[in-house]
């Protein structure tokens, strides 16, 4: 997966939604339910070191691809939104598989 630039964005782009449903699902819930804000500063600070990880790997692939940026800001976009990133992937593994198909080994 992490031969490519758009499979280490893939990559990268789960890492980051599962740490976004953890922040929603589990931190803040503790933080608001049970006086538990710990959680949130931890979750929350992996989070977003995350997410700034993935518009790094973002801006390479998208130089690396060629993509304009209309469609990188969709891909940012989706990074924004729960579950976006899973919902992105599927188009994005066929693109990275496209592009390894015609890239030699």
């Amino acid at each position: 997966m992490t031969h490519t630039p758009i499979g280490r964005l893939r990559l990268v782009g789960i890492l980051e939604g599962v740490s976004f449903l953890a922040l929603l699902g589990i931190a803040m819930p503790l933080k608001y339910l049970w006086g538990q804000p710990l959680a949130v500063r931890i979750v929350g600070l992996i989070h977003g070191l995350l997410f700034l990880w993935f518009c790094g790997v973002l801006l390479k692939a998208k130089d690396a691809t060629g993509w304009d940026l209309k469609k990188a800001g969709r891909i940012l976009v989706a990074a924004l939104l729960p579950f976006g990133p899973f919902v992105i992937d599927k188009g994005l593994r066929r693109e990275d598989e496209a592009l390894r198909e015609k890239t030699p080994a």
